[in-house]
Order: C-alpha cells, then sequence, then structure tokens
C-alpha cells in the first residue's frame, strides 16, 4: 500500500466538499495516510474560517469536521530543526516545510491542493 502524507489544504478540500474534493479522493484512496501533528491544527483553523465566512451553516461546517475523526491518518513527529532548514532553503513557512519534510522523510507523495508545495514535492 502506498504511503502518502496529506496536508490541511487537501484535506480541508476533502472534509469540506470543496470543488477538489473529488480529485483529493481518488488520490488518497488505497494509501497509508501520514502527516505532521500540525495537520489537526490547520484543519481546525480551517473550519474556524469556514464558520466565520458561513456562520448560518456552522452546524453543517462542524458535522463536516467530525468526519476528520474517523480518518487514519500517521501523525510523524518532525525534526524541526531540519524543517527549519528547509523552510529557509525553499523558502516556506516552517509549517508547509514540515508536510514537504515528512514526504521527503518517508519517500511519499505529498497530496496538496498548495501550487508552490505541488512544484516542490
Amino acid at each position: 500500500m502506498p504511503v502518502r502524507v496529506v496536508d490541511a489544504s487537501a484535506l480541508g478540500a476533502l472534509l469540506f466538499g470543496e470543488p477538489k474534493a473529488e480529485e483529493i479522493a481518488e488520490r488518497l484512496s488505497g494509501a497509508t495516510l501520514a502527516a505532521p501533528a500540525i495537520l489537526w491544527f490547520e484543519v481546525a483553523s480551517v473550519c474556524l474560517k469556514k464558520i466565520r465566512h458561513h456562520p448560518q451553516a456552522k452546524e453543517k461546517i462542524l458535522s463536516a469536521f467530525g468526519y476528520v475523526h474517523q480518518m487514519v491518518i500517521q501523525q510523524i513527529d518532525v525534526s524541526h530543526a531540519e524543517v527549519i532548514d528547509l523552510a529557509r532553503k525553499k523558502r516556506l513557512t516552517t509549517y508547509d516545510a514540515s508536510y514537504l519534510w515528512v514526504a521527503r522523510k518517508l519517500r511519499a507523495e505529498l497530496v496538496t491542493l498548495d501550487k508552490r508545495l505541488m512544484m516542490l514535492r
């Protein structure tokens, strides 16, 4: 089974039914999923932003967010020093560099909707 690293942009699209959700579902299908621990904070942040933009849909958004707990995503501890170095070299945030670091460490595909990260995988 292939390993794929999923970031918050991809997982958020999947959870909240965004336009690329089907594409993301296909790319993640049949794979073992992994991510740095930051994933959960970032997905929660996406959820909060959606609630702020669509307060009338709060319950629907929170319900969709609840599906994250049904997903099996292996949490990978990162080397923060290496992430900082990678972020510096690639001109990324440390958040984005964490996903790239995990993908490189696991020799796995990085599933993201972030155009900049797509170019670096």
